[in-house]
């Protein structure tokens, strides 16, 4: 006679064919386990096979068509515009004046443009500066000139500057550091570098 866990006495015959039934079931839920070791052997090899027929590989790679590289696009070429800025410098005492006339010489549009005035001198801390232009350090005024339109005609800029101290001369050097990612060609027309005397006379570039 067998006991259970709970003190249950139960026949002998019927805990071997519980036994034998719980055999049965673990053999078909898990074949490997009621084959032999030759049979567990020849599974792997068996289904390594099926997996290679199922999918060919030549020279180590998948075969062809199963990966395709994506073709290259090649970048848009950036549009080409030719600024130019043109105008005078007059210095006296402490003072300067500026006059800019920009324009888009072509042949596409710029939607924006940036000019950069570099001083010689520092500036004074107390400025008036005109709508769209802002201090970028002790020497340095920045200039917005808006969109320019190939042959849409120039925009005018006009600043009165005061320097921190009086001088004899002041270098002015004019460049544009912004034209909306355009590819201007021609640098001589928007770079210029203007020595004025502080005589009150202006001195075009």
């Amino acid at each position: 006679m067998g006991l259970t866990r709970r003190g249950l006495l139960m026949p002998l015959s019927a805990a071997a064919a519980m036994a034998a039934t719980m055999t049965v079931l673990v053999a078909a839920a898990v074949p490997e386990a009621a084959a032999s070791p030759e049979t567990r052997r020849e599974a792997p090899a068996s289904r390594a096979a099926s997996v290679a027929e199922a999918e060919p590989v030549v020279d180590g790679a998948p075969a062809a068509g199963a990966m395709e590289a994506a073709p290259d696009v090649p970048a848009a070429p950036a549009p080409a515009a030719d600024l130019a800025h043109h105008g005078y410098v007059s210095a006296w005492g402490d003072h300067v004046a500026i006059r800019i006339r920009s324009e888009n010489l072509g042949p596409s549009d710029v939607a924006a443009s940036t000019v950069r005035l570099r001083f010689s001198e520092p500036l004074a801390v107390r400025q008036e500066l005109p709508h769209g232009c802002l201090r970028s350090g002790r020497a340095t005024v920045l200039c917005e000139t808006g969109g320019l339109r190939f042959r849409g005609g120039a925009r005018q800029t006009a600043l009165d500057l005061r320097l921190a101290d009086r001088h004899d001369e002041v270098v002015v050097r004019l460049d544009t550091v912004w034209n909306g990612g355009a590819r201007d060609a021609d640098r001589t027309n928007d770079v210029h570098e203007v020595l004025a005397p502080a005589t009150g006379d202006a001195y075009a570039f």
